[in-house]
């Protein structure tokens, strides 16, 4: 089975969920390729050197600015060069934007943001959940284009080793070509951490009674090492910003720990974090739909069960 991943970069360096595709390659077998592309090679023996396989570049100035325009159909070049089996890409903002369009040109199936997949005989069947989680899937891929598939981040660990050899590639000059140019980057921060790499998350709700309470999210996250999220409402209230809102409509992500703060639990936020791997709910009200998928509850006032987490958790570090 030949396998191609999409390592996307910021930067100019590969992000962390490029090598997370790499192990989750590796889980299945078969022979490994890793797509990078950029204005120029800088990454790529990293990604060899970790076990990307044959990293087959492509360097041209109108990389250095994510369009999916171009980027689609440069891969689309690659993927007909080389026939891959299976094509995997990061489940983030520009990954899924990508991978939809790079599979609908090429005609293969699709699957969305699956958290493990299996292979045998040459068939791939992967996991992703559907129904906002309450149903998780098992699909499988017919026809002969190519299986196409978004991988949540932090499902697999970072490949740290395997072989690797960096091979220039080329593509026709028409495949930088597009309609949209894209002419300057900005990125709106949640923090100091990345929220859909966090490994630890506190995520405020409209239980925190207003924006002036905030801080004391933040010094938790702070003291945690972790990043800071939101309800839809609270962000849609103007307490905090889209890019801190996690849920349907925001951000879908897996930390180690997330810990929800004046969240009730209404499905469109569960959708965004119900696969963290330990849940911590604080919440006034005892029978909040969040203490159903949260592993500890602490019901109470958060305005007095912050403080004292945070100094707990500082007292703790400092030792």
């Amino acid at each position: 089975m030949k396998i191609l991943t999409i390592a996307l970069q910021k930067d100019g360096q590969p992000i962390a969920a490029s090598y997370e595709l790499i192990e989750a390659a590796k889980s299945i077998g078969g022979e490994i390729m890793t797509a990078c592309l950029s204005d120029s090679e800088a990454g790529a023996s990293d990604l060899a050197s970790r076990g990307g396989g044959k990293v087959l570049t492509v360097t041209h100035e109108s990389l250095k600015l994510f369009n999916d325009e171009i980027y689609a159909k440069v891969l689309k070049a690659l993927i007909e060069k080389y026939s891959p089996d299976l094509i995997l890409g990061p489940a983030t903002f520009y990954g899924k934007a990508l991978v939809g369009r790079l599979a609908a040109l090429c005609g293969g199936a699709m699957a969305s943001d699956i958290i493990g997949l299996t292979a045998e005989n040459d068939k791939v069947t992967v996991t992703r959940p559907s129904y906002g989680g309450s149903v998780i899937s098992q699909v499988v891929a017919e026809g002969g284009n190519g299986f196409f598939a978004t991988v949540r981040g932090k499902m697999f660990t970072e490949s740290k080793d395997g072989p690797g050899e960096v091979v220039a590639e080329s593509v026709d000059g028409s495949a930088f070509e597009a309609k949209m140019t894209v002419t300057e980057r900005k990125v709106e921060s949640s923090g100091a951490v990345n929220l859909t790499e966090a490994d630890v998350i506190v995520s405020a709700g409209r239980g925190m009674k207003g924006p002036e309470n905030l801080p004391l999210i933040n010094d938790l996250a702070a003291a945690l090492g972790g990043a800071v999220g939101a309800s839809r409402a609270i962000v849609d209230a103007g307490w905090a910003p889209y890019s801190q809102q996690v849920g349907q409509t925001g951000k879908t992500v897996n930390p180690k720990l997330y810990v929800a703060v004046g969240i009730s639990g209404a499905i469109q936020h569960l959708v965004g974090m119900r696969s963290s791997q330990t849940i911590v709910a604080i919440n006034r009200d005892k029978d909040a739909p969040i203490f159903n998928v949260a592993n500890y509850g602490i019901v109470g006032d958060a305005m007095e069960i912050l403080p004292a987490l945070t100094a707990k958790f500082k007292a703790e570090l400092s030792s």
